[in-house]
């Protein structure tokens, strides 16, 4: 049953609303999210498939790419986007600004473009040609990343990204404390680079047993309330849980005890702001409260997502929508 669980590849805010894709109904109660559920985010990933890089900055215009990760991350996983990004890195007449953001596009691009090369095989699976692919397509994301980082300094998002591309290579634990540094100092309280580092210490990557969580304890302990590091803790357990194959057991008191503390804290906080991607952090706190056995506050989260389900972080077991449709029923 888990033995694909070692094998995971990891500024200005919208003007509007979000908009729900039209004709988009759960069924049966449950729905898959797709594009964030945000009809402008699918008109991004629209403008990506169809190599419209002018179309792409004008549907990108509502969001911030640089702290927008789910955003961005929606176009890096777009099929195709590697085989005319290339011509937006090299329009000199795009201006710092057009050329930066480019980069860091096709730097996300590559890095999920190297991943799909590995596959989630375990590693003795995977081939030599696929290890060669892999490094070859997160050395471009390496080179591009870095020149965004260049262009655009005050920038997080090609720090972050450079946490996935340094692990998948194997460059070592001081480059990504420096990375991880150089994003959090640009932004203490980005979650996405606090959930790339808990990847990171999982001993599957090299780390030792317990540092994920005293990190995640630790973020979550210095975050103002109604801020997203909450899910952080979620994340972190669910990640311990992976590792010890699901012999670790998360229906304990203190467990739930802590994962009620950070789910009230922020994803049901009053002051939590709901930005694109926000069905994920749910989702994080679904699985883990639902694993925890802590039901009125996963029946809440389950209330708040009205059925929205994210393939992850439920990809972890097997047939994951029943599982989401199954425990939102017990809740």
């Amino acid at each position: 049953m888990f033995g694909k669980l070692f094998t995971r590849g990891a500024g200005d805010r919208a003007a509007d609303a979000p908009a729900r894709p039209a004709g988009r109904r759960p069924k049966k109660g449950v729905h898959e999210v797709q594009g964030l559920d945000d009809a402008r985010v699918l008109a991004l990933t629209a403008a990506a498939r169809a190599g419209d890089w002018a179309a792409l900055r004008q549907a990108a215009a509502p969001f911030d790419l640089d702290r927008d990760h789910r955003v961005l991350s929606e176009i890096a996983d777009t099929e195709g986007v590697e085989e005319w990004i290339g011509g937006a890195v090299g329009n000199e007449a795009d201006g710092t600004e057009g050329r930066a953001t480019a980069l860091l596009v096709s730097g996300a691009r590559y890095i999920s473009w190297g991943w799909q090369a590995r596959t989630r095989a375990a590693a003795s699976q995977v081939s030599q040609e696929q290890w060669r692919t892999f490094r070859e397509r997160l050395t471009v994301a390496e080179e591009q990343l870095l020149r965004a980082a260049e262009l655009r300094p005050e920038w997080i998002a090609p720090w972050r990204r450079l946490l996935m591309s340094g692990r998948g290579m194997s460059l070592g634990r001081p480059v990504g404390e420096a990375r991880r540094d150089a994003a959090l100092r640009r932004d203490p309280l980005d979650l996405e680079t606090h959930l790339e580092w808990v990847t990171q210490l999982q001993t599957r990557w090299g780390g030792e047993p317990g540092e994920a969580l005293a990190f995640a304890r630790d973020a979550f302990a210095r975050a103002p309330l109604g801020q997203r590091l909450g899910c952080v803790i979620a994340f972190a357990h669910i990640e311990d849980w992976v590792e010890a194959e699901g012999t670790d057991r998360l229906d304990r008191p203190a467990v739930r005890d802590e994962l009620r503390e950070a789910a009230e804290c922020s994803v049901l906080h009053p002051g939590y702001e709901r930005r694109p991607g926000w069905q994920y952090e749910f989702n994080l706190f679904a699985m883990a409260l639902s694993l925890a056995g802590e039901g009125p506050t996963a029946r809440r989260v389950f209330q708040a997502l009205d059925g929205a389900y994210t393939r992850r972080p439920w990809d972890y077991l097997p047939d994951p929508a029943a599982q989401f449709a199954r425990y939102q029923s017990r809740a």
